[in-house]
């Protein structure tokens, strides 16, 4: 997994609440069992009508917006369905960042094991990135994980919280694979030390 450390990049809001994670990634593009090429279909039915022309006005195809690797949320982002190819669409698109007021439990969970640093923030901090973001090119926002710091346009600061061993992972970026890799040779010894003691198994 991709190490997350600091994060300097466009900012788009998405000031809509409950996007839940069928938005996000439609069910009809979930027979993958890839982490990549995802990014295509991303908001899918809100970024391309029927014929998969864009839809000029959605945020994502605006071209201050393209390359964005922030989103500004409404309340409960990632709700819906439990599917962990809604992260996995963000990421393959270049978001690595969503900030709301709240969050789907699985959703929040999912999006740490796979690079994405979620944060929760007030609704008036929340505004404050929203009203940023609405800058299009110019709504460059830099977030610190170290620190635990948001740095706006205008240079302000605004800190959030976030659980250290979570941190720590992304930070190494160390997914649940990752952590146990960790500990391989404490697991070569015990396979060979159980191998000896019980050879018939």
């Amino acid at each position: 997994m991709e190490k997350f450390t600091t994060l300097e990049g466009v900012a788009a809001p998405m000031p809509l609440v409950n996007i839940d994670t069928d938005m996000i990634i439609p069910k009809q593009f979930l027979k993958t069992i890839k982490r990549t090429g995802l990014g295509k279909n991303l908001f899918d039915e809100m970024r391309f009508d029927a014929d998969g022309n864009e839809i000029e006005d959605f945020v994502l195809n605006m071209a201050a917006y393209r390359d964005a690797k922030i989103l500004v949320a409404g309340d409960n982002f990632g709700c819906g369905s439990s599917r962990e190819h809604a992260p996995w669409a963000l990421a393959d698109f270049g978001i690595r960042c969503v900030i709301s007021t709240s969050f789907a439990d699985i959703f929040f969970n999912n999006c740490f094991k796979n690079g994405i640093l979620p944060i929760v923030l007030p609704q008036s901090e929340v505004d404050k990135l929203m009203d940023d973001a609405q800058r299009g090119a110019n709504a460059v926002v830099t977030v610190d994980l170290e620190s635990q710091t948001i740095k706006g346009p205008d240079g302000g600061t605004i800190s959030f919280d976030v659980e250290p061993f979570r941190k720590h992972c992304l930070l190494n970026g160390l997914d649940d694979i990752g952590l146990t890799m960790q500990k391989a040779a404490s697991i070569d010894a015990f396979e060979a030390q159980y191998e000896t003691a019980a050879p018939w198994i």
